[in-house]
């Protein structure tokens, strides 16, 4: 079995810069973390002491780590994975990556102090989670892929959902449409611009860069970037806002200086989260499996855990939902 100073070796460090990356220490550079991590997985390296002791003894615990913990998103999400583990007989531990790689979640991976775990958070770097997969600590992703074979993915089709939000826009008439966007880190979020810039070349529609805006899938940064679009006084027939909480913000934007929807503008979304129906106008968007979403990746990690084979990429389909927010023209 690998030591830390057959870590520190391969990665050509002390071993007490080693031990600093492994342990998450904020004394070194993160290209040194890097190196290290990256030599730890070639060694295939397991931390010793209270860390393998607590591995040696099941946990009965599965950690699912978000992004946010108060975010409307996660509720369902949070439901089908709860639903799974209680049936199955574990305790489920959500916490925030607030903090990214030095955040106390990241110590739950790399010191393995549950059985399994589930991972939607961009801020807890790929490297993270490849060098703590194993046979026997399986992780699941919902937001990226990453190269390890105790690695899976689970996805929705954001590529799909992206181009039939942006085609109902073409099909009600629009030509002009913007593109709100989240982080532009987010894997979602390219997956979903590639589909609105795919439906608008199959519609032989010109793509304007102008009418790409970060939002940063908050409901604030839809708001600002709405407000952006009305300064520019040249307004888009219609905006894809890249989730509903965007598009909710933008509503209000669009409140506050009486411009009517779907009237005067179209407006869609994506997501699907509850309060989408209930707002004024009810919110046409796109619908994400989120629950199925959740239930699937535990499934997954209880398949892995009895030692079977599974596939490493799962992707699930959207569905559209119309419903107000829109009209042609």
């Amino acid at each position: 079995m690998a030591t830390i100073k057959d870590v520190a070796k391969r990665a050509g460090v002390a071993v007490s810069t080693a031990s600093y990356a492994l342990n998450g220490i904020n004394k070194v550079s993160q290209a040194t973390v890097d190196k290290v991590l990256k030599a730890a997985q070639e060694l295939n390296y397991q931390k010793n002491g209270i860390a393998s002791d607590l591995k040696r003894t099941k946990t009965n615990t599965i950690a699912l780590i978000l992004s946010d913990l108060s975010g409307p998103y996660y509720s369902e999400l949070i439901k089908g994975v709860q639903d799974v583990t209680t049936s199955n007989g574990y305790d489920l531990i959500a916490c925030s990556s607030v903090g990214g790689d030095k955040s106390t979640a990241t110590k739950f991976l790399r010191e393995k102090r549950v059985d399994g775990a589930i991972v939607l958070a961009t801020n807890i770097s790929s490297e993270v989670i490849a060098a703590s997969a194993r046979k026997d600590f399986p992780i699941v992703v919902l937001d990226r892929e990453v190269d390890n074979p105790h690695v899976i993915h689970v996805e929705v089709d954001n590529e799909q959902g992206g181009y039939d939000a942006t085609k109902h826009l073409l099909y009600k008439g629009h030509r002009s449409i913007a593109y709100v966007s989240g982080p532009l880190d987010s894997h979602d979020n390219k997956e979903r611009f590639k589909g609105y810039q795919a439906a608008l070349a199959a519609s032989e529609v010109p793509y304007h860069s102008r009418w790409k805006i970060n939002g940063d899938f908050t409901r604030e940064g839809g708001y600002r970037a709405t407000r952006t679009l009305i300064a520019q006084k040249n307004m888009p027939d219609a905006i894809f806002y890249a989730n509903d909480e965007m598009a909710i913000g933008g509503l209000q934007a669009f409140s506050e200086k009486g411009i009517r929807v779907p009237e005067d503008i179209s407006v869609i979304g994506f997501d699907d989260i509850q309060l989408a129906e209930y707002v004024n106008p009810p919110l046409t968007t796109v619908r994400q499996p989120k629950y199925e979403a959740g239930s699937l990746a535990v499934h997954l990690i209880f398949q892995m855990l009895a030692g079977e084979s599974v596939d490493q990429t799962y992707k699930l389909a959207t569905e559209f939902v119309e419903r107000d927010s829109v009209r042609g023209r």
